[in-house]
C-alpha cells in the first residue's frame, strides 16, 4: 500500500494583492520544494465546504478530511473546541468558541484579537479572574484560555439543557443552519447581544445565561491589573469576550480509518484541531510548538514507519491574511517550504505521496475567510503528471483534476494512489 502524507495549509489560499505586483502569496513565494512536489503531481482547486459559503476552520478541516455533513447535522465549533481543550463536556451543556478582544467606551469592536499580543499569564489570569469571580443566575460554566487570544465557555444547567438555537456576539461570524460562516467585514463592527433564535425556553435561558457571562466578564476585564499594565506599556485592552458558534451536544463520527481504508494518525497545534483528532478517532502526535517546522516533518515521516497516512495541519499563513500582512504570508510561506517541506522531502523515500491544500482561503484583502477556492496537489511517482511548473492558485486552477468538494479529496487521492 502507498502511503500518504496530507498536508493542510491553513488559510493558504489568497487573491492578487498590489504589494506582490498584483501576485497571490503564494505565487509570489520562492517555492522550490512544493514546486518539485507540483513538477511531479496533478493539481486542482478545492471549495472545501462548497461555493460561496466562507467555512470557518472546524468544518472546513472536517470537509477536507472526508466527511459531508448536513449543515443542520454539524454540532458547532464550541462543542470541537470544547473537546479540545479537555472540558467535561455533555449533552446539554453549550460550548462556544470565544476571542479576547478590545472595544471602546460605545462597544465597538477595535481589535477581534486584542492586538493578537497576549501573555499566556495574562490570559490565565483573566480567565481565573471571570471563573472565580462570575455566578451565572441559574447555571454553572467551565472558562479556558487556550493559545494566544483564543477561549472556550462551557455553560451547564440544571433547569435541563441548553438550546444551541442562539446568536453570535462576535459579528465577524453568523451560523447558517448550525454551521459558522465568516462574514464580510464590513468598517466597524460591534459587540452583540446573544439572541434566542427559537421561541422555546431552553433557547432563551441559553442566550440570557451568556448575555449575564457577557455583562459580568465586561466589568472583571475593565478594571483589571493585567489591562492597567497593558495600558502603560501601549498595548491594547483585553476588555471583551467575543463568543461564537454554539453548540449543545457530542458528535457521533465514522472514524476515519474507517471512513478510508487507512490507518491515519496525524500532528496538530490548536484546540480545534485537537477536537477533530479526537472525534475522529484519530491518534494526535506531539511535534513541538505551532513553528517548529523540522520537527513536524520528522514527526510525520516517523510516523509512516506504524500508519498508513498522517495529517498535518500547519497554521502559519491564515494569521498573515487575517491581518492583511501580504508580504507576512508570503514570508511565512516561503518558511514552510524551505523547513517543512524540505526537511520532509529529506525524510521520506520517493514512494509515498504527498498532498498538499488548504481548509480554506483567508485572502489578505478582506482580512477574514472567504468563500475563494484553495490549491489541491496530489504528488508522487505513481501519479500521471500535469506537467505544470508551480504550487499555487493560477497554476492549480489549470490542473486536470478539476473543481472539487472538500470532502471528495481524500477519496479521489486515494483512488490515484492505488490505481
Amino acid at each position: 500500500m502507498v502511503k500518504l502524507v496530507y498536508v493542510l495549509l491553513d488559510g493558504v489560499g489568497d487573491l492578487p494583492h498590489t504589494t506582490l505586483n498584483h501576485l497571490t502569496p503564494l505565487e509570489a513565494a520562492y517555492t522550490p520544494n512544493m514546486d518539485r512536489l507540483a513538477r511531479n503531481g496533478k493539481m486542482g482547486m478545492v471549495y472545501s465546504i462548497g461555493k460561496g459559503i466562507a467555512p470557518e476552520s472546524d468544518i472546513a478541516v472536517l470537509s477536507m478530511l472526508g466527511y459531508r455533513f448536513r449543515r443542520e447535522d454539524y454540532v458547532g465549533r464550541g462543542v470541537i473546541e470544547a473537546i479540545g481543550s479537555g472540558i467535561d463536556f455533555k449533552d446539554g451543556n453549550l460550548a462556544m468558541r470565544g476571542n479576547f478582544a478590545t472595544i471602546d467606551t460605545k462597544l465597538n469592536i477595535t481589535d477581534r484579537r486584542a492586538g493578537r499580543a497576549i501573555e499566556r499569564y495574562e490570559a490565565e489570569t483573566l480567565s481565573k479572574a471571570i471563573q472565580d469571580s462570575i455566578r451565572l443566575s441559574s447555571g454553572s460554566f467551565v472558562f479556558v484560555p487556550t493559545i494566544g487570544h483564543r477561549v472556550v465557555l462551557s455553560i451547564r444547567t440544571n433547569n435541563g439543557k441548553l438550546s444551541a438555537d442562539i446568536s453570535n456576539t462576535d459579528p465577524a461570524y453568523t451560523k447558517v443552519k448550525g454551521m459558522g460562516v465568516a462574514k464580510s467585514l464590513g468598517a466597524k463592527l460591534k459587540l452583540a447581544e446573544c439572541k434566542p433564535l427559537k421561541k422555546d425556553a431552553s433557547s432563551k435561558l441559553a442566550a440570557k445565561l451568556v448575555n449575564e457571562f457577557t455583562k459580568e466578564s465586561l466589568k472583571i476585564l475593565k478594571d483589571h491589573q493585567i489591562n492597567k499594565n497593558r495600558k502603560n506599556a501601549g498595548k491594547m485592552a483585553i476588555n471583551c469576550i467575543l463568543l461564537r458558534d454554539a453548540g449543545n451536544r457530542m458528535p457521533i463520527l465514522e472514524p476515519i480509518s474507517k471512513l478510508h481504508g487507512m490507518n491515519f494518525c496525524c500532528i496538530v497545534d490548536m484546540p480545534v484541531e485537537r477536537g477533530i483528532a479526537k472525534v475522529t478517532n484519530m491518534q494526535a502526535f506531539d511535534a513541538g510548538g505551532i513553528s517548529d517546522y523540522e520537527q513536524k516533518a520528522k514527526v510525520a515521516a516517523r510516523c509512516l514507519e506504524q500508519y498508513d497516512a498522517v495529517y498535518v495541519h500547519i497554521k502559519g499563513p491564515d494569521e498573515f491574511g487575517h491581518d492583511g500582512d501580504a508580504r507576512g504570508k508570503k514570508k511565512s510561506i516561503e518558511e514552510i517550504d524551505h523547513r517543512f517541506f524540505g526537511t520532509l522531502l529529506d525524510s521520506v523515500n520517493d514512494d509515498i505521496a504527498i498532498v498538499v491544500s488548504g481548509d480554506h482561503s483567508t485572502p489578505c484583502i478582506k482580512k477574514g475567510h472567504s468563500d475563494d477556492p484553495v490549491p489541491l496537489l496530489v504528488s508522487g511517482k505513481m501519479i500521471k503528471h500535469d506537467n505544470l511548473e508551480r504550487f499555487a492558485e493560477s497554476y492549480a486552477a489549470k490542473g486536470t483534476l478539476g473543481s472539487l468538494n472538500g470532502y471528495e479529496v481524500l477519496g479521489r487521492t486515494i483512488q490515484l494512489i492505488r490505481s
